[in-house]
Formats: structure tokens, C-alpha cells, sequence
């Protein structure tokens, strides 16, 4: 507030300025003749500092208050999308679980059926008894899962021929052809550590036939014979920091290190030719069609390989709806995540911006307090024109 006090005549009336808010209430014709007065008593680097400032911490405030508001805003309709999702994956299961009850005995089939192609796969592999898959599931057989604690082969993840599964008998036929028998058998490890401890040689480079698989072989009566393929899973090409393009689940573009790397699959042996131009990696056809590579054609009847992939729970019998059902649980559980992700990511900067707002509040509440100090030591003079009442 203004207050006048006694007033000598021919001199200018003094001013005090109890609140420094009072400051900013100061219209522009006003703020300019305390600059003027200021100048001339010596004062005016102070005052102009003090409306300055003040003006912009205030405006500092509101912008932070802004960026907080916007932060609960998208934390709020984060919210309400993720609860939306919710309802619509119940109501989804519940349609499933309604097919589930209804269609038990099909679906007990269904497994039975899973574990019969397992257990012929295994057979299968079995019959190589001095195969080095052979053998290593033979160990599997007798010994459980104190199997892989054994040294030798600890770091093996399995057979190539029990580590994929396909929907249907034509498909397990034709993938485990282009592979052939020696990749179907071949021995799939973590690391290379793992590769050495298979087999270890002597000084002059022979095999030592006490140690490695060629030594737990012959602790249960079987000699392994003949050379036998490791797959090496760490010394495959690293991720090279991209993801899949356009993919709804932002799936990382890794070559992919199985042994089909682009394989293309087409209905007949007519529908590949028009492609050969796209086919690098090689290609097969349903009706039994198949490219090696490019220029590479495999021709001549179809070669029977006894060890095949298992075949997934048939799913020949489900209707059309209860497969889309399941593929938008799916889609929608991944919608989910990244809502959670996002709802993570702004919660962690509303928590960052309140930290803000309330540091620059004190620095402009000490701001007010130090200023308003200074007011009240130094009077601010205005000409007697300005003291007439509004």
C-alpha cells in the first residue's frame, strides 16, 4: 500500500512499500517513474532487478504448474486406457473359458496327442545309439535331470529335432528334409566353453576317448562313431540395434539364428517361380519343391528322414473366433505393457517436475523475502501528481 507522509512544500512525497508484491501491481507509467526516480537517487539497478526477477520466477511457476497438469493429465488418461484394455482381455478369456468348459475332452486330446509326436521324435532319436544325440539322449533316458549336470554337457540346450515344432505331419516331413538327418541330430550349445568340453584331444591332436561325450558314452556301453554337428549359439551374429519395421510388438531385428535364416515357404512348385528373383536363402514348396540356395534345386523324390519335429496341439478342430480371441489377447496384453511402460515414464517425470516446482517456489519465496527487506529499507519516491487516489 502507498501511504503519503508529512509533506514539505515544493518537495516530491515519499512512498513505502509494505508488501514487494505490490511491485508487480504497479501499472507501466507508474513502474517508469519509480525507474526515474530511482535513477536519480542511485537506486535504479536494484529496483529494476526486483520487478524483473519477480516476474520471471512468477512466470517460471506457471510454466512448471503447466508441465505438472499436462504430466497428470496423461497419467490420468494412461489410466483410463489400461482399465479399457482390462475389460476387453476379461471379456475375451471369459469367451475362452467358456470354450475351454465345453471342450475339455478335446482339449486332454489335444495334449496326449502333443506328447505321442514328442515321444516318436525321441524314439526316433534314440535308434542312433552311437550317434552323439543318440547318446545324449540316452543319458537324458537313464538319468533325468542329473544328466545335465554332467561336465561334458551342462551348457548343451538340446537336439536341433526337439527344439522347433510345427503344426502338421507335411510340414515336420518337408522342414526336417531340407535339413537332413546330420542337422536334425546335431547338438545345440550356449557358448563355446560348452563346444570344447564335448570333445577333448590329446597332444598330438587325437581324440581322447575318456572324456567329453566320446567318455560318457562309453560309461554306459555306447562307442560314438563318425563326425557329429555342434551349433554354437554365442558365436551367431549379434543384435545390430534395430527393430522389426512397422511390427505392432516392436520386436527386435535380430538375424534370426535358427538353421531356416530366411527360408521361404510357398503352396506349389509353380507358385515358387515367379519369386526365384526374391529367393536368397532358399525355398520349399507344400508339394514337396525345394531350393537349396540361390540356383541350387534339390529335384527327384522326396528323401524320408526318420527324425522329425514334434507336432503343437492340433488345432484343426478350434473354430475361427476362438484363434482370433486368443491373437487379440494377445495384441491387447502387449497394449497393456506398453501403457505400464508409459504410465512408468510420465509418473517419473510428474515426481520430477513437483521436485522442481517446489525448489523454485522457495527460490522465490526467499526471493520475496530478501527483496521485500530491501524495500523496506530504501523509500521510493514518486512526484506529488502520481499520489492523487484512483
Amino acid at each position: 500500500m502507498f501511504q503519503p507522509s508529512n509533506q514539505v512544500p515544493g518537495q516530491p512525497t515519499p512512498l513505502s512499500v509494505q508488501d514487494p508484491a505490490a511491485l508487480m501491481q504497479v501499472d507501466k507509467k507508474e513502474a517508469s517513474v519509480v525507474v526515474q526516480d530511482e535513477v536519480k537517487t542511485g537506486g535504479f539497478s536494484q529496483a529494476e532487478s526486483i520487478i524483473y526477477y519477480t516476474k520471471k520466477l512468477q512466470d517460471d511457476l506457471q510454466m512448471m504448474g503447466m508441465k505438472i497438469k499436462q504430466h497428470e493429465d496423461n497419467i490420468k488418461l494412461l489410466k483410463s486406457q489400461k482399465h479399457k484394455l482390462d475389460d476387453s482381455i476379461l471379456d475375451l478369456q471369459v469367451i475362452l473359458g467358456k470354450y475351454h468348459t465345453s471342450t475339455t475332452p478335446k482339449i486332454e486330446d489335444d495334449g496326449h496327442s502333443r506328447r505321442k509326436s514328442e515321444e516318436e521324435t525321441t524314439e526316433k532319436i534314440l535308434q542312433h545309439e552311437k550317434s552323439a544325440a543318440g547318446i545324449l539322449w540316452q543319458l537324458k533316458t537313464r538319468h533325468g535331470t542329473q544328466a545335465a549336470l554332467l561336465s561334458p554337457i551342462k551348457d548343451v540346450v538340446g537336439i536341433v529335432g526337439m527344439l522347433g515344432k510345427v503344426e502338421d505331419d507335411n510340414l515336420s516331413r518337408i522342414f526336417s528334409e531340407y535339413l537332413g538327418i546330420e542337422t536334425m541330430l546335431s547338438i545345440v550349445c550356449k557358448t563355446y566353453e560348452g563346444v570344447k568340453a564335448l570333445e577333448v584331444y590329446e597332444n598330438e591332436g587325437c581324440i581322447k576317448k575318456s572324456a567329453g561325450l566320446h567318455g560318457l558314452g562309453s560309461s554306459i556301453g555306447r562307442t560314438l562313431e563318425g563326425r557329429f554337428q555342434v551349433i554354437c549359439l554365442e558365436n551367431l551374429r549379434p543384435y545390430a540395434g534395430a527393430s522389426v519395421p512397422d511390427d505392432p510388438q516392436m520386436r527386435l531385428d535380430i538375424i534370426k539364428p535358427s538353421l531356416f535364416g530366411r527360408l521361404q515357404v510357398y503352396k506349389t512348385r509353380a507358385d515358387m517361380v515367379p519369386a526365384l528373383p526374391c529367393i536368397s536363402d532358399g525355398a520349399i514348396s507344400l508339394d514337396g519343391g525345394m531350393i537349396r540356395s540361390t540356383g541350387v534345386f534339390s529335384l527327384g523324390n522326396r528323401e524320408d528322414v526318420d527324425v522329425r519335429f514334434p507336432k503343437l496341439s492340433a488345432t484343426s478342430g478350434l473354430p475361427e473366433n476362438y484363434l482370433e480371441s486368443e491373437r487379440q489377447i494377445n495384441e491387447l496384453k502387449w497394449k497393456k505393457d506398453k501403457l505400464q511402460e508409459d504410465m512408468k515414464s510420465e509418473q517419473s517425470l510428474l515426481d520430477n517436475a513437483k521436485f522442481n516446482f517446489d525448489r523454485k517456489k522457495q527460490d522465490f519465496l526467499k526471493f520475496l523475502a530478501d527483496s521485500s527487506s530491501y524495500v523496506t529499507q530504501h523509500q521510493l519516491y514518486a512526484p506529488q501528481s502520481r499520489m492523487t487516489p484512483r
